[in-house]
């Protein structure tokens, strides 16, 4: 997948003047890669697209100019993105009870070791999460995921999660998404 260069980027002042319209395309291409499951979980897949605004808006509310430190969150950002052959995903986990949030987190911790997505043939891709949003007894509320799917399209996703069991299937809006950054 085309990973974000420092060339791809606006000084934050340009970015800032041209925010509304850069912000419009960005959000067509995560709502295009945005997969619900439940009530509970939000797979929102990454792309250049996706990655780019997220980078470019640090640099805005930070008003980054120092190139160290923009080169920083490149490859932050950019880790989001998988390797060769990987889907890139950021899980968000929304519990809208403050109060109920951290038992839930840590009840369900063990979750990142039950998301998957499903291939046309049936087959299972398991996510591999990063292991630095998981404490010992708690869960982060976001989560980075990857899913090593070769050049195969998923078709769903889903979780095995005693709490958390379902899947959804993805649109043919999602999967030519996710194929368009598999290609890319």
């Amino acid at each position: 997948m085309k990973r974000v260069a420092r060339s791809d980027l606006l000084d934050w002042v340009t970015y800032d003047e041209r925010r509304a319209g850069l912000r419009a395309a960005a959000m067509a291409a995560k709502d295009r890669r945005r997969v619900e499951l439940g009530d509970h979980l939000v797979f929102l897949f990454e792309n250049f697209e996706t990655i780019r605004y997220q980078i470019q808006e640090m640099m805005r509310a930070e008003r980054l100019v120092r190139e160290t430190d923009i080169q920083h969150e490149i490859d932050t950002y950019n880790d989001l993105l998988g390797g060769e052959g990987e889907l890139g995903c950021t899980l968000l986990i929304s519990i809208e009870d403050a109060a109920e949030r951290p038992a839930k987190l840590r009840e369900w911790l063990a979750l990142p070791d039950h998301l998957f997505v499903s291939l046309a043939d049936g087959r299972e891709v398991r996510a591999r999460f990063d292991a630095r949003q998981r404490g010992e007894d708690r869960l982060s509320s976001v989560q980075y995921l990857k899913f090593a799917v070769g050049s195969e399209v998923p078709v769903a996703v889903g979780s095995d999660h005693r709490a958390l069991r379902g899947e959804v299937r993805l649109s043919k809006e999602q999967r030519t998404a996710l194929a368009e950054d598999l290609a890319s």
